[in-house]
């Protein structure tokens, strides 16, 4: 069965391309991004890696650590991971995870065989400090992934746990957010200053920095 939003993300050790890892002490309390891939030597998989590796440094500002999975091995992954650096122009910094015999594929619900065959769809977890799953999404192999979308929801996930507020349809970074129903508007304006009251249950305020 996959995993819920809330559920804390199952802990597991396997090599990857940065060395054998346990994931939980390799999160050290961080975010993460885990995302996995059909197979190695695929053609969207390849634009896909090379995405994660040219934002780096987004991750990075939000204390965040990708990491990505594929049922082949460590060594098929060696000799990709110098593909995806050459037709993207950058470097893969993260690990791959090398899931041969798909027992992190199993245990995380990133199989799908009513897709066609027992490779694993396109499936992202982002996953707080905690160590609980905060976001799912899942593509079919053919659709490559929005990452500009994942660090968008990533952003709204970290803005909404800091402060007591909801972000609307397109937020991003920097834009209004919206004023829970469990919070008044008297002390939403106490706490957050002036509030654009649309609808009584519909209030926007500027987002908290920090």
């Amino acid at each position: 069965m996959a995993l819920q939003l809330g559920d804390t993300a199952p802990d597991f050790q396997a090599d990857t391309t940065a060395g054998p890892i346990e994931f939980r002490a390799w999160k050290q309390g961080s975010w993460a991004v885990l995302f996995s891939h059909p197979a190695d030597f695929t053609p969207v998989c390849t634009t896909e890696l090379g995405r994660v590796a040219q934002l780096s440094a987004e991750w990075a500002a939000r204390g965040t650590k990708p990491i990505a999975l594929s049922v082949d091995s460590v060594a098929d992954h060696a000799k990709w991971v110098p593909d995806i650096n050459e037709v993207n122009g950058t470097t893969v910094d993260y690990p791959i995870i090398a899931d041969p015999d798909k027992a992190v594929a199993q245990l995380y619900g990133m199989i799908h065989p009513n897709e066609g065959d027992t490779s694993s769809v396109r499936v992202v977890y982002i996953i707080d400090p905690a160590d609980k799953v905060r976001l799912t999404l899942t593509y079919p192999k053919s659709v490559g992934r929005n990452f500009d979308e994942i660090l968008r929801a990533l952003d709204a996930l970290q803005l909404t746990d800091r402060a007591a507020v909801s972000t609307p349809v397109d937020w991003r970074a920097g834009d209004r957010v919206i004023v829970p129903p469990t919070v008044s508007t008297d002390d939403a304006r106490a706490k957050f200053g002036e509030v654009d009251e649309v609808r009584p249950y519909l209030r926007f305020v500027q987002a908290p920095q920090g």
